[in-house]
């Protein structure tokens, strides 16, 4: 695969240098992917860089008519050593298009009750290439456990991964984004008959209150 052509964003307060500049360790089941396209450590899991954010400004209608690039672009990436991402919301729409791999999406429509579901992100039978997820709508993503356990070798290690390309519209700023906490998780699932169930199973992708 050749790498687009990456650029530093324009506006850093659009997206602060703070959140975005961990870079990877060595470690032996790394993906490859990550030196290849230049990935750097996301706040929500995985890796990711940025290589578009559209110069043209637009009236954002998901936040409040505030100005927003057009249109942003980036690689994301779920390997072995960091295999799911943190439950979050962006105001913006995104559309997801799959490279290589495969990934399950968590979707959460507030409503009452929410409207939760899965999907694979994927090849196989039954599975998507393209996701489209709408504005105010919970997302979190995850490698399944069953190809992690496959994965028993280093290099199977360092072959296993989900690469997507997210385009979000319009473009993404850190002032249309948050992450569910444990409060917020509460209150989603209050009117839910499994309610108890389901805040086991997804109060384990809550982002650390101290990393928010």
């Amino acid at each position: 695969m050749t790498p687009a052509t990456h650029r530093t964003p324009p506006d850093t307060a659009e997206i602060p240098v703070s959140t975005i500049v961990a870079t990877p360790g060595n470690s032996p089941t790394l993906s490859p992917l990550v030196q290849q396209l230049g990935l750097l450590k996301h706040p929500e899991g995985g890796y990711f860089i940025e290589t578009d954010r559209r110069p043209d400004k637009v009236a954002s209608p998901f936040a409040g008519g505030g100005l927003r690039s057009l249109a942003t672009v980036i690689y994301y990436l779920l390997d072995h050593d960091s295999p799911s991402g943190v439950i979050h919301m962006n105001k913006s729409v995104t559309y997801h298009v799959l490279h290589q791999g495969r990934a399950e999406y968590t979707l959460i429509t507030p409503r009452n009750p929410p409207n939760i579901e899965k999907l694979v992100m994927g090849t196989g039978p039954g599975e998507t290439r393209q996701l489209f997820v709408e504005t105010g709508v919970w997302k979190m993503s995850r490698i399944l456990p069953e190809d992690l356990m496959q994965a028993e070798t280093e290099e199977d290690k360092r072959n296993l991964g989900c690469l997507i390309t997210e385009v979000v519209v319009p473009g993404f700023d850190w002032q249309d984004h948050q992450f569910l906490t444990m409060d917020g998780l509460l209150e989603l699932l209050k009117d839910v008959p499994n309610r108890e169930s389901l805040i086991s199973e997804l109060s384990i992708h809550l982002k650390k209150v101290e990393e928010i």
